[in-house]
């Protein structure tokens, strides 16, 4: 195996021991390790060897002494001497090595030889002469006994080296090619048949993985790779059955948009149908009154100003109305320009007035347009003409079943904040008996109706609705309160509000 290893790689680790091969990592260790327990080895027998060496020195400068008193004319000469192998210091010369607790101890006993420590060439003895109150220090080194022990020591060390190289052949050779080296070359060689995409070869054999820790980490390597192509299967049949699902979905939605296609068809011919429905039924109001001022033209002969431009706006509004078939033929949405909501409803009021002429007398009617100047709201003024049309209409109609005296019909505006929206919220309350509560649900769908006379077709309030929708808007239809002082309907009409004129945005927004 390669010991080198690249210190660019962004996942090397960090440490000494870290970023090493495994053989680094252990010739360290060993190392280390055979270093300290040499070094704890020679410290643990250094007391004994230096006992060994004291008691030899020792009992070789007591020798000495003993032949030292038992020679008299030696101790005669006050001169020290100074042997090779031992030191003779006699009278002040020794005096000046002893300290006052030898000094003290050697006269404390006399004719004894009392143990001197080392100066660094050897140990020694002192003893007291009192007949001439000098002191006597022999050192006499044991050259032999230190040779011993350096040979000991010699031997210590020779004998680490020796199992330091013994324990390093035995695993450079025994151990880490066959349990260390070889296994991991063998899981290197099975992920680079990962990598190149070779299934024979990703797998270690069982014959190729040890009995240990890197044996079980090798077989936990197989049942990953087991695993995941396992997974790769399961995926790509799962993925198959996909896209078999698409295709099958891309076939339905082609059939369920040829079917939406054939539907829109029938769909728009009943829609078609209704529309032409509510627009007879809508043309009746403008008829009506082109009617009524025909007949006074042919019995006067004349009409006044306001009366012209009333027929006039009657004609436009038949061509208008025409022209709502075409434009649902061609699905034509809405204007959406600036209107004065009190003009509008106010030319709305007056076209009911003309309709309903006779319920006004009748049952004195008073429809009041409670609604500010410079209410303004964005959308197309005919079709919300409509609206109101309808509304103001049906509570007169109301009104005139009730056969009151004072019928009233208020309509106001005013602003509201909802769901962080501005709305001009247009109220048509009326006295009248309300709405039959189990026609509340379904008020605004198409034939629904109360008036079982020749007013009613149940259209009207169906396309009111469908106009609201078009321009962004609600239509909510209730009762007045039941604390209220009288009764009646109340219809709501929600549009969104004027934008302000540096908004330069005219999209409408849908509640």
């Amino acid at each position: 195996m390669s010991d080198s290893i690249d210190p660019t790689s962004p996942q090397s680790p960090r440490g000494i021991l870290a970023s090493m091969r495994i053989r680094k990592k252990l010739i360290v260790l060993h190392t280390a390790f055979s270093i300290s327990l040499g070094v704890v080895l020679l410290l643990a027998i250094r007391p004994a060897m230096s006992k060994v060496i004291f008691g030899a020195e020792f009992d070789l400068s007591e020798q000495m002494m003993t032949l030292l008193f038992e020679s008299d004319s030696t101790l005669d000469s006050p001169e020290s001497k100074q042997l090779a192998n031992a030191h003779i210091l006699i009278g002040p010369e020794a005096t000046k090595e002893l300290t006052d607790q030898l000094i003290f101890d050697a006269r404390q006993n006399v004719g004894t030889a009392i143990p001197v420590p080392s100066d660094g060439f050897a140990t020694g003895v002192v003893r007291w002469i009192p007949e001439t109150d000098q002191f006597v220090l022999i050192r006499a080194r044991a050259t032999r006994a230190r040779e011993t022990i350096r040979l000991v020591y010699i031997l210590v060390i020779a004998t680490l080296i020796a199992g330091y190289a013994l324990v390093a052949a035995a695993l450079e050779v025994f151990v880490l090619p066959k349990h260390v080296y070889q296994p991991i070359r063998e899981i290197l060689d099975a992920d680079q048949a990962v990598r190149d995409g070779n299934q024979l070869s990703e797998i270690i054999p069982e014959s190729a993985i040890p009995a240990d820790e890197i044996g079980s980490i090798m077989r936990s390597r197989n049942d990953s790779i087991r695993s995941l192509r396992t997974h790769e299967k399961e995926l790509a049949q799962a993925l198959e059955l996909l896209e078999h699902t698409a295709a099958d979905l891309h076939k339905k939605n082609h059939l369920l948009e040829t079917a939406r296609k054939n539907l829109e068809g029938a769909d728009r011919l009943a829609s078609l149908g209704m529309m032409s429905a509510g627009i007879a039924h809508e043309l009746n109001t403008p008829l009506a009154v082109v009617k009524g001022l025909v007949d006074k033209l042919n019995s006067q002969k004349e009409l006044s100003h306001t009366e012209i431009a009333l027929l006039a706006r009657v004609v436009a509004r038949l061509e208008k109305l025409s022209d709502g078939l075409l434009d649902f033929a061609r699905v034509r949405p809405p204007m959406a320009i600036e209107i004065d909501l009190l003009n509008l409803v106010e030319e709305a009021k007056t076209l009911v007035e003309i309709d309903r002429n006779e319920q006004f007398q009748e049952n004195r009617v008073d429809v009041q347009n409670l609604i500010e100047s410079n209410q303004i709201v964005h959308g197309d003024p005919d079709r919300l003409l409509q609206v109101f049309l309808n509304l103001i209409r049906n509570a007169v109609d109301a009104l005139g079943a009730t056969n009151t005296s004072e019928g009233s019909v208020q309509i106001t505006a005013a602003m509201e904040d909802r769901d962080g929206a501005s709305w001009v919220n247009i109220r048509v309350v009326d006295n009248g008996p309300g709405i039959d509560a189990t026609l509340i649900d379904s008020l605004f769908e198409p034939f629904v109706s109360s008036r079982l006379d020749s007013h009613g077709t149940g259209l009207g309030l169906a396309v009111t609705n469908g106009i609201v929708r078009e321009h962004g808007g609600v239509l909510i239809a209730t009762n007045r309160a039941t604390d209220d002082t009288e009764s009646g309907a109340v219809f709501e009409v929600l549009l969104p509000a004027a934008k302000s004129t540096n908004d330069h945005s005219t999209d409408i927004n849908v509640l």
